[in-house]
């Protein structure tokens, strides 16, 4: 699959998840099977030793350090791509940390990057917005091409039973259509590839690790799918062995939504720090400034706080975030039997792909 300048064996994306869940060793690693691995720029130096102190910096030598360890563990293979949430404090900072540090591809939520391609500007990677709706993409083609005479390279679809934070507002989850939102943003898509007269592939995410939704959207218009949860539960995945422990125990029913500081309905396990989100102020510890969003004075409690306590696989105070589709996740397994799965779903709903060891698209 070509994506712009660059190509892709196997179209999968391993999602990006925060804080200290896809760090460098989990995506390089599945760069070098061929697909796409995504570091979490969210907190990234939360376990550097002046994080505390001058969180910038440690997240921006973090960022650079992982990146760097991913790209020597692809060995050139597939792609290593950053995600960024626009929702953070320290946004462009990350961003240009990225592009200095080499990374193939900027992915983007938790808000629309409007400014993206001048923070990017100069470089020659991919631009990937993550959205929710065709509106949200029309939105970013009009103003990209005004104002900077760029367009995004791919897109990624994020339906309503994806884990951790989702760009659907919580009046509309019950209700969302991922096939029909699918078909919709493909539709717009095609024209925006004929406009342009080249190839903008579609990515789809939110619980597509199954055989019968792969089919379902590849129909819809889908070029390939992105996956966060199934890959928190292999070996190579950079978080600590307690989260993965939470990942394997929970069971479809212990998923719950919450409504997250950034401002956004978010899916997490129902940990008993879930359990305490009763609406009232929780104590918040080191105020890192890490939100756009934020007022300490008043938000519920401290993201940051909760997730960094996750990745050190703390049950009592850490926020497990995970897809809807968690309870199907019990084994712990490596991730070339994930990928080798999800490329035998692709093959077996009718996608043209080869599988590892089989050689190129």
């Amino acid at each position: 699959m070509k994506i712009a300048n660059r190509s892709l064996d196997l179209p999968l994306i391993q999602g990006g998840m925060g804080i200290g869940v896809s760090l460098g060793r989990l995506a390089g690693t599945v760069a070098s099977y061929g697909a796409m691995g995504t570091i979490s720029a969210v907190g990234i130096g939360y376990a550097e030793e002046d994080f505390g102190k001058n969180n910038v910096h440690a997240n921006v030598r973090a960022l650079t350090k992982e990146i760097q360890k991913a790209k020597e563990l692809s060995g050139g293979k597939g792609l290593i791509a950053v995600n960024i949430m626009h929702a953070i404090t320290q946004y462009e900072e990350m961003v240009k940390a990225a592009v200095k540090a080499g990374v193939d591809i900027l992915v983007v939520g938790a808000g629309l990057p409007l400014d993206l391609p001048k923070l990017a500007e100069g470089w020659d990677g991919i631009l990937a917005p993550i959205v929710s709706s065709k509106r949200a993409l029309e939105l970013l083609y009009r103003s990209w091409k005004k104002r900077f005479s760029r367009i995004f390279d791919m897109v990624i679809l994020e339906g309503a039973e994806a884990g951790g934070h989702l760009g659907i507002p919580s009046k509309d989850m019950e209700g969302f259509d991922l096939l029909s939102v699918t078909n919709e943003t493909k539709s717009y898509l095609q024209e925006v590839e004929a406009a342009e007269g080249r190839k903008i592939p579609l990515f789809v995410a939110g619980n597509v690790f199954d055989e019968k939704n792969m089919a379902s959207l590849l129909k819809a218009g889908a070029d390939g799918f992105q996956m966060g949860t199934p890959f928190i539960a292999t070996e190579e995945c950079d978080v600590h062995d307690g989260f993965k422990q939470v990942i394997l125990e929970a069971r479809e029913e212990a998923v719950k939504l919450i409504h997250s500081p950034v401002g956004m309905p978010a899916r997490a396990i129902n940990t008993p720090f879930v359990q305490a989100l009763t609406g009232e102020k929780l104590t918040i510890k080191n105020c890192m400034n890490c939100l756009k969003t934020c007022t300490p004075a008043s938000t519920e409690f401290c993201i940051s706080q909760a997730l960094i306590q996750a990745a050190k696989g703390n049950r009592e105070e850490g926020l497990f975030f995970a897809g809807a589709g968690v309870g199907k996740i019990n084994t712990l397994r490596t991730v070339k039997e994930v990928l080798d799965e999800a490329c035998l779903f692709i093959r077996r709903a009718g996608g043209s792909v080869r599988c590892h060891g089989e050689g190129s698209l």
